[in-house]
């Protein structure tokens, strides 16, 4: 009768990862619908400006820069999730916390651009072009937000030394999270910003 109940609380243990791991994906799935629809309303809005600024005060060289720097954070996503297959808890810890770094400077980059937008005169209420830009861009602020504090939590984690191999799923967790994040900025920058030029 043991023999019977190893192999089942095998079996449950190992269960868990992949539904784990298709909950994630079900969530993403949501998410892309979620985005889909507020770049649908962009898009629908786009030339509605009510006379007030639009997509010429876009500042196409500084957006692009800051998105290389949120590109550059996949970069550093693949190589903590590496570390951390290979055991190497410095490593891990180093490149989490530089996406995270690199997170936040997309942040500040954003908040700037805003700031800009602001002073110029595009506000939630200027127009339905400010109204649908402020929302979409804002919201992927927020999901850049969420992952940075993910990602500092993994990091403290680690040197908690709570971040297992049992629990390895969680950085890869974050990090499909993460680049599913970037990807999505992909899409926004081309379609609010180099379609507009």
């Amino acid at each position: 009768m043991s023999s019977q109940v190893a192999p089942v609380e095998a079996h449950d243990h190992h269960d868990i990862r992949p539904i784990r791991k298709a909950a994630m994906w079900v969530f993403l799935g949501s998410e892309c619908m979620f985005f889909g629809s507020m770049i649908a309303t962009f898009l629908l809005y786009r030339n509605d400006t009510a006379d007030g600024p639009g997509s010429e005060i876009f500042d196409i060289p500084f957006t692009s820069a800051s998105s290389f720097v949120l590109l550059m954070s996949s970069l550093t996503m693949v190589l903590a999730h590496n570390s951390f297959e290979k055991r190497d808890g410095r490593g891990t810890r180093i490149w989490l916390a530089a996406t995270a770094l690199l997170g936040i400077t997309f942040l500040a980059g954003q908040i700037y651009e805003f700031t800009e937008f602001v002073h110029k005169g595009l506000t939630l209420s200027t127009s339905p072009f400010g109204s649908s830009f402020f929302m979409l861009t804002g919201f992927h602020g927020a999901h850049v937000a969420l992952g940075v504090v993910m990602l500092l939590a993994m990091v403290f984690l680690s040197l908690d030394g709570r971040l297992h191999e049992e629990r390895g799923l969680n950085v890869e967790l974050v990090g499909l999270y993460w680049h599913f994040v970037d990807i999505v900025w992909i899409v926004i920058f081309t379609v609010v910003y180099l379609l507009q030029v």
